[in-house]
Order: structure tokens, then sequence, then C-alpha cells
């Protein structure tokens, strides 16, 4: 029998982790009642008075040449929310581009999630029934819909390194669960095995299987530097992609305090503003709000700093959940079980205290 209560106790430690997330989501929105916060990218590319900008970014992504601004409407749902954050932007794009409509959605992140595609999957769900809706179509007719074709596209601009671009798949998730199921498995027969076979086994069950709904996301680095050709077909974007390289570059280090961090982000985001050239395309815009986009940088350097502290937490929970495994499938106990993952001696009291706490 396991000291922790088996699943019991797995169960506990996601609960609490939820109950984290939510609790930092409400500490980036503020406080109940106020609206969330949209992101710098969106306020740049999501509104009707930048749809040149909105069209250049679709270009930029498809290698097209289109300009025809009346061919693209932006139709972001406003109470999609990650992080305390509105969702940036989607838009829809109509037949006079293509030979087809599309339904495009744009979201930009700061911190690589290998879980967007189940989140673009959700999200593109309320993006089909509000068209359906909009559009007057009737889902429970028997003539088939007209649908626009979805394109799901992340640009990320975190400060992980990460190639210029790739592409993830809720596939992988299906893959995840048959992964941890057939772990479990062979933890259970005290069966040595290695990550090929392992491997090897979860892509058969998968075949086997399958799974009837796959989405791909496109994930484009758009940080300073990466997709250069890309960046320099939409020069908004190129721009945005330097005044974000900017604040960081500004930013000042060594500060003791977060009252000096937030002060030294916001004088960042200042100069940052105050050293855009002029011939930039965004200037003006970016000039004209200056506080709101002022306002949006800390934000972000907030969300930044939760999802720092989430994965901080992700990461101690799989530890923990580590040792609990080889402690079920050995006997073993927590110390030796430790000693095996070569856990450093000085982390080791506070997983104590997760491991047997309400024990």
């Amino acid at each position: 029998e396991s000291p922790f209560g088996g699943e019991a106790w797995v169960t506990r430690m996601n609960v609490e982790l939820e109950e984290r997330i939510r609790e930092l989501e409400n500490q980036l929105k503020g406080t109940e009642n106020r609206e969330y916060k949209s992101r710098l990218f969106g306020f740049l590319f999501g509104r009707e008075e930048n749809n040149r900008w909105t069209l250049s970014l679709y270009n930029a992504i498809h290698g097209t040449s289109y300009d025809d601004i009346s061919a693209v409407t932006i139709n972001t749902i406003e109470d999609v929310v990650y992080m305390g954050m509105k969702n940036d932007l989607s838009i829809l794009v109509s037949e006079i581009v293509s030979l087809y409509r599309t339904l495009e959605l744009y979201e930009q992140q700061s911190s690589y999630n290998p879980n967007m595609p189940i989140r673009e999957f959700m999200y593109a769900g309320k993006l089909y029934d509000k068209f359906i809706h909009s559009a007057r179509l009737n889902r429970y007719g028997k003539k088939l819909l007209p649908l626009p074709l979805p394109k799901l596209v992340v640009f990320y601009n975190g400060t992980d390194e990460k190639e210029d671009e790739c592409t993830l798949s809720l596939s992988d998730a299906f893959k995840e669960e048959i992964r941890q199921n057939v772990l479990h498995k062979y933890s259970g027969m005290n069966e040595k095995t290695d990550e090929s076979r392992i491997q090897a086994e979860v892509e058969k069950i998968f075949h086997d299987a399958d799974p009837d709904i796959e989405v791909k996301v496109r994930i484009i680095n758009i940080n300073f530097g990466h997709n250069r050709e890309m960046l320099s077909k939409c020069k908004p974007l190129g721009e945005y992609a330097w005044f974000v390289a900017q604040v960081r570059n500004n930013q000042a280090d060594g500060s003791s305090t977060e009252d000096d961090k937030r002060a030294g982000i916001g004088r960042a985001i200042d100069r940052a503003i105050d050293e855009m050239p002029e011939n930039f395309e965004i200037k003006k815009f970016i000039t004209a709000n200056r506080a709101e986009v002022k306002d949006m940088c800390l934000t972000e350097y907030n969300e930044a700093e939760a999802m720092d502290m989430l994965r901080q937490e992700e990461r101690l929970e799989t530890r923990l959940l580590d040792i609990k495994n080889l402690m079920d499938s050995t006997g073993w106990t927590a110390e030796k079980a430790m000693d095996t993952l070569k856990i450093p001696k000085d982390q080791r009291t506070s997983l104590y205290v997760d491991l047997f706490r309400n024990e």
C-alpha cells in the first residue's frame, strides 16, 4: 500500500496546481471586476484602424502579396483569456483572396507551451460557433455547411532559445496519455525497459487506436534575428520584434527587490519607445498610445513571471511523482529513491515535506 494514498495523492497534487493557476490569473487580472487586458501584439494587429498591418501579417505568414484590406475581417472573441490577458487575434479572410475563406487564429506567447494545440482546438470551436451564428447557418439542416478553413499560428518571442519554426500536434497529447499508462504497466511489473521499446509500443497503440481528432499549430519564432525574411516582409511585425528586444536590452540588471525590478522594466519600456526610429510604421501609434502600451508591457512582464512560477511548481510536481513512482514500484525509501534520481541534498527537505504532507 502506497504511503501517499495512491491515486488520491496524485489527484490532490493536480488540484493544488490548478488552484495555483487560478490564483495567479486573479493576481494578473488585479480584481474580480477589472477588464482583462490585451497584449501589445493584439493591440497592434487586432484593431480595425490597423487592418493594413493585419493584412501584411497574413501575407508574411503565407508568402502572398494581397492588398485589398476589405478581404480581412477581425472576429476575435473578447472573452477568451489566458493567464489574465485576452486571446490575441482571429481574422476571417474572404474568398476574394483565394478560392476559399480561411479562419486564421493568431496568438503571441512569451512562454513556450506544448499544450497550444489543446487551447487552439477549444478556441477554434468557439470561433466556429460564432461564425455559424453570425452567418445564420443551420447546423441541424440537411445541407452541408460551407466552413472556412482553419489556420492556427502562434508567434513565440520568449527568452528560451527555440528554432525558427516548428509544428505542435494534438496527437502528441494522446500519445502522452498512452505513454504514461505504458510506463505504469512496466512499473507494476517491476520490469526494466528502454526508451526505444516504450516509444515503439506507444506508437503501435496509437496507430491501432486511430483517434478521430487532430489539430496542428504552427509555431513561429519572432524574436529579433529569427525569421528575417518574414519580419522584413511585414514591417510592423519586424518593428514589434525590435521593440520587445529593445525593452529586454534596456532592463536594469542586479535589482535587489521586486519594486526595483518593476521600476526597471518601466524605465526600459519608456526608453525603448523613445529610442524607436522615426521611420518605424508603428512609431506614431505606439507614441499616441504610450500609457496603454506601457501598461500592457508591464502586465506581460508580470505574466512571464507568473508562468515562470508555474513552471517551477510543475517541475516540483513532476519530481514528486517520479519519487513516488519509484517508491511504489520498488518498495524503496524516499531517501533511496532520491539517491537514484540524483536529487541534491539541499533540495530534499522541502520534498520530504510535500511527500508526507497530510499523512
